[in-house]
């Protein structure tokens, strides 16, 4: 192998209970997560230059499938900008570092010296309520020679009471999509008198729909990425909208009335 690795499993949800000790009522069980840590490190590499892939995941150990579902989606994030020639793996962490590790000795040709390609994978727990769980899915891919890093999040939502993940269609009444991305618009007009951006910006980096959806306990967000609405600069900006507005529009129990 070409990299060093460290890889660790916690078996249960005990290690958690600390950082969930805010999000989680005690008395709610809920769909056991187990954390997945790895980290490895470019070998054979110049002093300074070695890349590296962090891995800190979520393994469903009664769910294999999304186990698998939250492993592929973390991957395909982690590609970042690419030049579409690499072959990216979804089957393990260990292969996307190795294919990760092929892209940075590349990078290193037209890196400057101290320059080291980092890869960052994340997946935690965002909120649980309502038998609702609300996972956060985030990395951060930087080549050695780009002028940034690219952050990239996408929300995943659990049904507890069905087993398996739930899309923005699942959680919308029949017909309603429309009718949730004119409230997402409003939300975007709040958002941009919130910041204080004019129409120029707005003509510059206008609105467009988005399903990157967290149903929170007294709103749904909308969590974009960079570039998408905004510059680089202003990061990934996040749209609320109340429950109140999605009534008619959204299933009542994703609005926590069932």
């Amino acid at each position: 192998m070409s990299y060093r690795t460290i890889l660790v499993m916690a078996a249960g949800l005990s290690l958690l209970a600390g950082c969930q000790a805010q999000q989680e009522p005690d008395d709610r069980a809920g769909m056991t997560q187990e954390p997945v840590e790895a980290h490895f490190v470019e070998s054979d590499c110049p002093a300074e230059q070695c890349a590296e892939v962090e891995v800190r995941a979520l393994h469903f150990p009664d769910s294999p499938e999304l186990s698998e579902t939250l492993r592929a989606r973390l991957l395909a994030m982690g590609q970042g900008i690419t030049d579409g020639e690499t072959e990216w793996p979804r089957d393990s962490w260990e292969a996307y570092a190795e294919a990760f590790f092929a892209l940075a000795r590349e990078d290193r040709r037209y890196a400057p010296p101290h320059a080291a390609s980092q890869a960052s994978l994340e997946a935690k727990v965002l909120a649980r309520h309502h038998d609702l769980l609300v996972i956060e899915l985030g990395s951060y891919v930087y080549h050695a020679g780009q002028a940034h890093g690219m952050p990239l999040t996408e929300f995943m939502v659990i049904d507890e009471r069905l087993g398996h993940e739930v899309t923005l269609d699942d959680m919308l009444l029949d017909g309603q999509a429309p009718a949730f991305q004119e409230a997402l618009a409003r939300a975007h007009e709040r958002w941009l008198r919130d910041q204080e951006l004019d129409e120029a910006f707005a003509a510059s980096w206008p609105f467009h729909p988005s399903q990157n959806v967290a149903p929170l306990e007294t709103a749904w967000v909308v969590r974009y990425n960079v570039y998408e609405i905004t510059p680089y600069a202003l990061g990934q900006p996040e749209l609320s909208i109340p429950l109140a507005e999605l009534e008619g529009i959204a299933k009542p129990r994703y609005l926590g009335q069932e």
